[in-house]
């Protein structure tokens, strides 16, 4: 999962923006920052000081990150948003 290892890290999720992806709160992230995202992909970007999982999507002209899951809004990307890489690989503990 780990195709370029000086531009890559791994975090742990913190939240559940992103369950309806299947990335819990607990779960560790593979994040390529050589990657650039494509579309489907759920991209790491600060927002505000805070680290947020969503995906990407170009609306009407206007990008903005996309949670997948209710009661979290979407994110408009301006000037103070940066992405910060893009997911390649999940894992978490089972049992």
């Amino acid at each position: 999962m780990v195709q370029h290892p000086a531009a890559s890290y791994v975090m742990r999720v913190e939240g559940r923006s992103m369950a309806g992806a299947g990335i819990n709160d607990g779960d560790l992230l593979i994040v390529n920052r050589a990657k650039a995202p494509r579309p489907g992909a759920i991209v790491v970007a600060p927002v505000h000081g805070e680290r947020t999982l969503k995906r990407p999507h170009l609306v009407n002209g206007r990008h903005w990150l996309v949670p997948e899951a209710e009661g979290y809004a979407e994110i408009l990307v301006d000037e103070h948003v940066e992405i910060w890489g893009t997911v390649v690989g999940v894992a978490r503990r089972m049992a």
